[in-house]
């Protein structure tokens, strides 16, 4: 079998790949773009491809991507191939970023460290507490249910929107669907979104939606930037209405002279609390890709497997 990994690897992430399967054939790109020939031959591809190179995946049987997001694939893979994602392997490093960026938030430390440049010794004032705080995640994925999980061990009261409210979380102190986000919003101190790119996350919070929110209330997203009317939430910033922490937004790159980048109470973070940079989340992926490499290979479920249609993770054989 020829196995491409189109995705940085180190020599132990090596050697368990080609444990589970010592006949393979490997191809590691480690930062060069596919052969055409590469893409062709390939039967597993581990890691991220253009969605256009598909179209040359001829013998492809499984493309194992090493990212959550998976809708920019979902309806342009090659016949008879199969198409896992990587969630499971992001839900720790990028819940521990909303945390903190959470906490720079309600005890001002992004404003003392502001006047830290400027050698400014001040006292900002009042701050707020995850403990007795309504936090209301949007999405509980890998990542929003480990966001949610934290935030309920630091004393939150915790209510959950997802597509269905079977088997909710211990975790949870209440579950719904999204028809019941406009009558949450104004109970909510956090508002966390972890939502994947769809049409029913595009521009789900509005500026009329934004102004629902609690005054005060501190919004967190890390799933997409066109989850947030951009401009609506500038203006939303702009009058002190509510707080931001984000790592993502819409556009993205956020250009230089972009309003956003000036507005109170706002923290932005490059799309970094995923990646590599927490080696934990790098080796969560190559052990998922591994994983589902030996399930192919002897017939068995691969894990993660993403529906065609809606472009999310299926709720069975999840990692």
């Amino acid at each position: 079998m020829k196995i491409l990994v189109a995705m940085p690897v180190e020599k132990e992430h090596k050697n368990l790949l080609e444990s589970v399967h010592p006949d393979g054939e490997f191809t590691y790109l480690m930062g060069e773009k596919p052969k055409e020939d590469q893409l062709c031959d390939a039967e597993v591809i581990i890691g991220n491809v253009s969605p256009k190179m598909l179209k040359y995946c001829k013998s492809l049987r499984l493309l194992q991507l090493n990212m959550a997001g998976s809708d920019a694939y979902a309806k342009k893979m090659p016949i008879g191939a199969l198409l896992a994602n990587a969630s499971g392997a992001y839900g720790l490093a990028i819940s521990e970023h909303m945390i903190g960026m959470l906490l720079m938030l309600m005890k001002k430390l992004y404003l003392y460290r502001d006047n830290q440049n400027k050698s400014l010794w001040r006292d900002e004032g009042s701050v707020t507490s995850i403990e007795g705080s309504v936090a209301l995640t949007v999405g509980l994925g890998d990542i929003g249910g480990e966001f949610a999980r934290r935030c309920k061990a630091l004393g939150a009261y915790c209510i959950g929107i997802r597509r269905n409210t079977t088997n909710a979380p211990e975790y949870m102190d209440e579950m719904y669907t999204l028809e019941a986000l406009d009558s949450l919003l104004p109970k909510a101190d956090i508002v966390a979104l972890a939502l994947p790119n769809s049409s029913e996350s595009r521009r789900l919070m509005d500026e009329n939606r934004l102004r629902k929110m609690k005054p005060g209330a501190i919004l967190l997203n890390v799933g997409r930037g066109s989850a947030i009317d951009t401009d609506a939430l500038v203006r939303v910033l702009n009058d002190g209405h509510i707080r931001a922490g984000l790592d993502v937004t819409d556009p993205e790159p956020l250009p230089a002279d972009h309003p956003l980048w000036q507005c109170p109470g706002v923290l932005i973070t490059p799309h970094i609390s995923g990646y590599y940079h927490l080696r934990q989340t790098h080796d969560r992926i190559i052990k998922i890709a591994a994983h589902n490499l030996e399930n192919l290979i002897n017939g068995r479920p691969i894990k993660n497997l993403v529906d065609d249609e809606t472009g999310y993770r299926m709720p069975e054989n999840r990692y």
